[in-house]
């Protein structure tokens, strides 16, 4: 096991405008399973595959174990790639797949042989050490992937989307089972997803990525609880954040033709600031009496929950997301709807970030 440290690291691919990777600063402790995550063209695969030793810095350093990387080929970093393809040797069995890369390394038949069927044990494929991948489902073949990065007993794990080619019911079936024998392994471990639901119920903590730049790296709570800016706030959560235009002054928040009342401290930390976008969750809007008139537009029933999503009455162009119940309004109707003003988040329109504590 190892921490693995970014400092300053950067890539720049030739022709390109910006960095791939910009000035990224990042310490993952021990034993710690981190998550990149972004939408596509966040640098998110690039930053891994710089850890792996697959991309070049330009600037900056990575360490390992303490160790900087600079000059250490890919095969020398004790770190195990696991890939959004499984690039599994179709004529090879599951167990000679897994085996493979320690025999290449030297080392023994026996050894081998043990760290397979351990890796196998823990992945529940002991049944299958004798298939071909053609064989096997999706999710088996992902297994075996896994396995093989297993048996090479690594400082680190490094998986670039290994769940992206799978079904949606597979996912979270997989997902629970990555997280776990992670935890059950505790080696240090940087996975890449696009998905932010994936994100937050794998990761201890999480990087968020914009155009190559760091936006925040903390817990998944606090990344939903406290969004350092405006994109980490609309990029957590599912669905999105509600996010309005709107001034701050001695009575309170002005969203159009509305004022809405937060906590003193709050409201003081807005003031001054000029034009601001106020944020609130879905579950923190309440159908009913309230502040907010909207016009529904599409109803999502989920059984146990429902999401409503309209506009305000006054703003056909804003967008409102409401967490219900089980009784919920219908398309085209109007409602009012209820803030829950302690649960407001505000930010500087112009600089994006986040205001207040």
């Amino acid at each position: 096991m190892a921490e693995v440290r970014y400092e300053n690291a950067t890539r720049v691919y030739p022709g390109a405008e910006r960095p791939a990777v910009d000035a990224l600063t990042l310490a993952i402790s021990d034993g710690e399973f981190v998550v990149l995550a972004g939408p596509p063209g966040s640098g998110t695969t690039t930053a891994l595959r710089m850890l792996a030793g697959l991309e070049e810095l330009d600037e900056g350093s990575i360490l390992i174990g303490g160790q900087d990387m600079a000059g250490v080929p890919s095969r020398d970093r004790d770190v195990a790639m696991v890939f959004q393809n499984y690039a599994l040797y179709p004529s090879k069995t599951v167990g000679e797949n897994m085996g493979f890369a320690l025999r290449m390394r030297g080392i023994g038949e026996e050894e081998a042989g043990r760290r397979v069927r351990e890796a196998a044990r823990l992945l529940d494929l002991e049944p299958l050490l004798d298939r071909t991948p053609r064989n096997l489902s999706g999710g088996q073949r992902q297994r075996v992937a896994l396995g093989r990065a297993i048996v090479r007993e690594p400082k680190v794990f490094c998986m670039d989307e290994p769940l992206s080619n799978l079904d949606a019911q597979l996912r979270v079936s997989t997902r629970t089972q990555i997280a776990e024998l992670q935890r059950r392994l505790e080696v240090t471990t940087v996975y890449v997803t696009h998905d932010q639901v994936e994100a937050m119920t794998m990761g201890d903590r999480v990087a968020v990525m914009r155009a190559g730049q760091l936006q925040q790296f903390a817990s998944p709570t606090e990344l939903y609880d406290r969004p350092a800016n405006v994109f980490v706030a609309g990029f957590i959560g599912s669905p999105a954040m509600n996010r309005f235009d709107a001034t701050a002054d001695t009575d309170g928040i002005q969203l159009g033709a509305t004022t809405l009342r937060p906590p003193d401290a709050q409201l003081r930390a807005a003031q001054g600031h000029g034009k601001l976008i106020v944020g609130v969750r879905p579950e923190h809007l309440t159908i009913g009496d309230g502040e907010l008139t909207v016009k529904v537009a599409l109803v999502e029933d989920l059984g146990s929950d429902s999401y409503i999503y309209g506009h305000l009455a006054d703003d056909a162009a804003s967008n409102v997301i409401v967490r219900s119940g089980r009784d919920h309004p219908r398309h085209g109707d109007t409602v009012k709807v209820g803030v829950d003003t302690t649960h407001l988040h505000m930010f500087d329109a112009d600089t994006g970030l986040r205001l207040g504590e």
